[in-house]
């Protein structure tokens, strides 16, 4: 018998003390869909909408100096120090779309800690790397990382629509990190055909959505031409920095490759505006199956309550909850980490308290090249030949009996058929 576990006399169903369970959160004021409101300042509100509903214009008009923030926001002493810093990490860009989300006044606010930089991104621990993930030791090709057997991650830009700070590949992204990415496509398709164990190829980088229709088409066409990869899929934050860029023609292009998936970058529930969430909609519309890939962010997403929100909301757009990750340990991250302890417990607060399709996988991208392992609250009190002692959402003991190994019985042989007449 397990210590501190007592067996149940009858089927399970006893019930916990009350403290023990949970009660569904309030709703978040993050819960309804507003639209991008052109900036806590207003900075933007005479833009026509012609003009503000134009990827064109977004991608122009991003905020990339000093002087703009300053015109716009009540700067703290770090972020100012922080753009400086910026120069010759990764460089600083917010469409005004995402701009317009951040509070002008709250150096807190969960938009601002994502996109603008701060001081301390120039403060590097020791277990702090360039390439936290190892995709450089997992590239046989410029430009293609090959780290599990039946897939491999297809760098096609360095490119965003906006930085975020916390990012994996700063290393190559935005033009100022320490590396260049130098993507050979020839040979990348070259070794794409040869290695026949390739099934799912993800297109990155970057943002591939930043190419135009006829650029990322001819991609996806080059890839539908090598038989045994059977889907597509394209990891990208422009559908949430740059909505306007989600056109039906784009839409319809990308229809024509299925199956492809599409997985997007959400982190709060703010970020889900009603271009948003129509610019998700066009794409679940044109068949895309979508799911959302968060990272764990503190001051950000480390609260219950609003990974709840975001999860919910998120199906609200018909995308599905994914993966949370745990942040990568990249160079310059520690103000944004949290802990794994906080992390398990996001994920209780989820588990049986909405639905099961809102729940997302929570995982650790191993330092070094490991690759993505699940992590997961202890549910499992004990487990041996004969039983399975498990816990519930809301702390409720249940047993569950291991099978016995039964001889295997032999069927008896079937009658044979009678022959026929000739």
């Amino acid at each position: 018998m397990l210590s501190g576990v007592t067996r149940p006399t009858t089927a399970m169903n006893t019930t916990a003390p009350a403290d023990t369970v949970r009660t569904s959160p309030e709703k978040s004021p993050f819960h309804a869909f507003v639209p991008a409101p052109r900036g806590g300042r207003g900075q933007w509100a005479d833009v026509p909408e012609a003009d503000w509903n134009s990827a064109k214009w977004q991608l122009k008009h991003r905020v990339t100096s000093l002087e703009q923030l300053e015109s716009m926001l009540t700067l703290t002493p770090s972020e100012r120090a922080g753009v400086a810093v910026a120069g010759s990490k990764l460089a600083l860009a917010v469409t005004p779309h995402f701009f317009s989300l951040i509070d002008p006044d709250d150096p807190n606010c969960p938009i601002r800690r994502q996109v603008l930089p701060r001081f301390e991104e120039s403060l590097v621990l020791p277990h702090e790397m360039a390439d936290p993930v190892g995709e450089d030791a997992h590239m046989p090709v410029p430009g293609l990382v090959h780290r599990y057997p039946d897939r491999v991650l297809f760098l096609v830009t360095d490119r965003c629509a906006s930085y975020c700070r916390y990012c994996t590949r700063s290393r190559v992204v935005s033009g100022v990190g320490e590396q260049e990415l130098r993507t050979n496509f020839e040979e990348i398709y070259a070794y794409l055909k040869e290695h026949t164990e390739v099934r799912d190829v993800l297109l990155s980088g970057g943002d591939p959505l930043l190419f135009s229709d006829d650029k990322l088409e001819g991609i996806l066409k080059r890839l539908r031409e090598i038989e045994h990869i059977e889907f597509i899929r394209i990891g990208t934050r422009v559908p949430i920095f740059l909505p306007q860029r989600i056109t039906p023609e784009l839409c319809a292009m990308l229809q024509k490759y299925h199956p492809l998936w599409m997985s997007v970058h959400v982190n709060h529930p703010k970020e889900l505006t009603t271009e948003v969430r129509d610019a998700l909609g066009r794409l679940a519309n044109a068949g895309i199956p979508l799911g959302n890939q968060s990272v764990l962010l503190r001051g950000v997403n480390d609260d219950a309550q609003v990974m709840t929100t975001l999860v919910q909301k998120l199906l609200r757009c018909r995308v599905r909850p994914y993966y949370i990750y745990q942040l990568d340990l990249i160079k310059g991250s520690s103000h944004l980490q949290v802990s794994v302890r906080k992390g398990l417990e996001i994920m209780e607060a989820l588990r049986g308290h909405t639905t099961g399709y809102s729940v997302p996988q929570y995982v650790i991208d191993a330092p070094g090249g490991g690759g993505k392992v699940p992590i997961n609250p202890n549910y499992v009190l004990h487990h041996d030949r004969e039983r399975v002692v498990i816990r519930n959402f809301e702390g409720r003991v249940f047993e569950y009996p291991e099978p016995r190994d039964y001889p295997s019985a032999k069927p008896a042989p079937l009658p044979m058929p009678a022959a026929e007449c000739v």
